[in-house]
């Protein structure tokens, strides 16, 4: 469990109290978004822009209450959002903040899980925005950078009655919001699979210095992705064990199963590490032992031409008394004898296979 110090925090470079909200992205020019769904197993309330004045009152409702922020980027609504909920300044702060490692927090009357959301992209690399997860009783808060997410196929649930998700509570739902996240893990590595098998055909077939850049930045990406994958092993973990009373016996199940999938994405992410590790190195030793076939054709015609040039010297010096010079049959008898030696040489190398 991760808690915070006392000490000031240093943003963009100023020092700001411990709880001050200051975001930390990008700023889009697009508006903030604030959805609520409020249901349970007999209904329905979707309010697609509802008004921070209102939230207190759709939060006190006997309902399973869910509130989405697409854009965190407004410290206002968060504000709205927090003071409505009381929620401690400094996951306020947290929430602003999206640089956070992937972690869990237990404040008693909620739960504040920071995780990154990753989905492929259309390069062969990963978009990864923090999504900041606030389970309290009876409602869950959902704050992310920007619109478009992986929790559609919630959101289509709900609407359409299906499945366990509108008779269950707010840790059900949860649940869901966190394994929808981890399941969008399975798609980003299907790509770098994908990435991985094309790199390695063309290690083994033609590498060449784009191979190379493609090795180290596909290392890279991998890293990046670790990253996520590893802590989230630590929070699924302290969900897993239900020492918060918020969530109930029956959903603990279900938060096992999605340790299973962080430890899955996780070996995947080191094995996909290591298959790279290997990659690299079977391309320099590739490339070793092309440099090797090089050397060797260089060595062997060097080594043919050593005699060649030694009888060219011998017959291209002027001393007045070398019969040869003189001699008719002289200058052809000097070439057979060159392509002589270049024929029994090259006999020579088959045989031991050099060549």
């Amino acid at each position: 469990m991760n808690r915070h110090d006392d000490q000031s925090r240093v943003t963009g470079g100023q020092d700001t109290d411990p709880g001050a909200l200051v975001y930390t992205g990008d700023t889009p020019a697009r508006p903030v978004s604030v959805t609520v769904v409020n249901y349970d197993g007999s209904r329905l309330d979707e309010q697609i822009r509802a008004r921070p004045e209102d939230f207190q009152s759709l939060i006190l409702r006997p309902t399973v209450t869910w509130i989405n922020v697409d854009g965190v980027y407004d410290t206002g609504v968060i504000q709205a959002i927090g003071d409505a909920v009381g929620i401690h300044p400094l996951t306020r702060e947290d929430i602003a903040n999206t640089h956070q490692r992937p972690k869990i927090e237990d404040y008693g009357d909620y739960l504040y899980v920071a995780i990154r959301m990753l989905s492929p992209e259309s390069d062969g690399g990963f978009r990864s925005e923090q999504v900041s997860l606030v389970l309290g009783s009876g409602y869950v808060l959902s704050f992310q950078e920007q619109p478009g997410d992986v929790f559609e196929r919630i959101r289509e649930r709900l609407r359409a009655g299906v499945g366990r998700i509108r008779t269950e509570g707010a840790d059900y739902l949860f649940y869901a919001l966190l394994d929808a996240i981890i399941d969008g893990y399975f798609a980003v590595i299907e790509v770098f699979g994908e990435r991985i098998e094309g790199i390695e055909e063309e290690v083994v077939t033609e590498p060449d210095r784009e191979t190379l850049q493609g090795i180290y930045a596909l290392k890279r990406s991998l890293i990046a992705l670790r990253r996520a994958v590893w802590p989230l092993r630590d929070v699924v973990a302290e969900l897993e064990r239900g020492e918060s009373p918020l969530i109930g016996e029956p959903t603990l199940v279900y938060f096992r199963d999605a340790y299973d999938h962080t430890i899955e994405v996780a070996e995947t992410v080191e094995t996909y590490r290591e298959m790279m590790s290997g990659t690299l190195d079977v391309y320099l030793s590739s490339q070793s032992s092309r440099m090797n076939e090089i050397m060797k054709v260089l060595t062997i015609i060097a080594t043919i031409f050593i005699p060649l040039t030694f009888i060219a010297g011998v017959y291209g010096m002027n001393f007045a008394h070398m019969p040869e010079l003189a001699h008719p049959w002289g200058y052809p008898s000097a070439l057979a004898s060159m392509i002589a030696v270049a024929g029994i040489m090259l006999l020579y190398f088959r045989k031991k296979g050099w060549v």
